[in-house]
């Protein structure tokens, strides 16, 4: 395994934040008297706000009344993570370390917002790691396009096949796949299909488990 740049997505992945989203959305829907559709739920996940959107207006139908929808699901999922650290996944914080010892560049492509995304990384500690960023709102297309993922190699300045990719979603691992870059998949709410694993993905348990493989790998290259 030969890279010289790695890229992560953040939430699911790096923070415990899915949960924190969903149950949000869940209180959304309970206030305004919606159904909670769990399988159109997960389908955005990874999704840009664009992508959101799309996959909801279409799941509820035609008479979902979508911005109200939104307003009160951010409403509740601002309230926490504006104010407060979202915890970090086991194994984030060492492997981001090791990575940097090992002089690494690291990237963050994720969908949120790229303000929303510096103040989660500040909050949780991990921000100083990454040293530039890709954001949803700054692509046309969000996942499972390549787009994010080829923007934050260019900003590295590594090419894309010399990149590690750290996705959970599907819709992610389809980007940085599509992107040409190797990528290791830690899901989170939703595993991964036969249809996604076969796209050849190392798949792992944690963040922990994804680390002790590269240092395996480490080992052999000296």
């Amino acid at each position: 395994m030969h890279y010289k740049g790695a890229i992560f997505d953040m939430d699911g992945l790096l923070l415990d934040t899915e949960k924190v989203c969903q149950n949000a959305f869940r209180d959304a829907c309970k206030h305004l008297s919606l159904p909670m559709l769990e399988e159109v739920y997960l389908g955005i996940i990874g999704c840009n706000a664009a992508g959101i959107k799309a996959v909801l207006c279409k799941g509820y139908g035609d008479s979902l009344d979508y911005e109200t929808l939104r307003e009160e699901w951010m409403k509740r999922y601002h309230r926490i993570v504006y104010h407060q650290a979202i915890p970090v996944k086991p194994g984030a914080l060492a492997l981001l370390k090791w990575l940097q010892a090992q002089s690494i560049p690291i990237a963050l492509a994720t969908s949120t917002d790229k303000e929303l995304s510096k103040i989660k990384l500040k909050f949780s500690g991990l921000f100083e790691y990454f040293s530039c960023f890709s954001n949803g709102c700054e692509v046309k297309c969000g996942k499972p396009s390549p787009e994010i993922f080829l923007l934050a190699a260019s900003r590295l300045n590594i090419p894309a096949n010399e990149c590690l990719a750290f996705e959970d979603s599907s819709n992610g691992v389809r980007s940085a796949i599509s992107a040409g870059m190797q990528v290791h998949q830690v899901p989170d709410l939703v595993e991964p299909d036969a249809q996604v694993r076969a796209l050849g993905q190392k798949v792992s348990v944690s963040l922990t488990e994804v680390l002790a493989f590269l240092k395996e790998q480490h080992a052999l290259k000296k």
